[in-house]
């Protein structure tokens, strides 16, 4: 027992699912954070930074995008890479701009979220997704 908790062997049926847990948990949490910001759209708006010569409203909606609908993208391991690009984007302007770069601090969770957006974007979504079945060779 002790000898297979100290391996680095991982067999491919465990790497798929420790892949599937990260999306969706990440995922899960992510499209929270989206959800709440599209419902009080309005109320935020206002409130919220420019980027990049863009309205308050445009630079919410883009938010809303990468943490609403791509991370729903991301829970379903549909099109992974490619959500993962406006998700990542959206963490780096949230650590740089909205935290000033401060990874020990207010953005802990920016970087956090980066991290493992980087992570998935380098490995894939892994085989329970929809990405495997869409795109599999055949």
């Amino acid at each position: 027992m002790i000898r297979k908790i100290l391996s680095t062997k991982v067999s491919g049926t465990q790497l798929n699912v420790a892949l599937l847990i990260l999306r969706v948990t990440v995922g899960v949490l992510m499209a929270h954070h989206g959800y709440g910001k599209l419902t009080k759209f309005a109320d935020i708006a206002p409130k919220f930074m420019e980027f990049l010569g863009l309205s308050k409203s445009i630079s919410l909606g883009l938010v809303v995008f990468a943490e609403l609908f791509c991370s729903l993208l991301l829970i379903a391991g549909l099109f992974t890479r490619l959500a993962l690009i406006p998700l990542a984007i959206t963490m780096i302007v949230a650590l740089l701009k909205a935290h000033g770069g401060d990874i020990f601090g207010d953005g802990e969770m920016a970087f956090l979220y980066l991290a493992i957006y980087i992570s998935l974007f380098l490995k894939g979504a892994g085989a329970f997704s929809a990405d495997k079945f869409l795109f599999r060779k055949k």
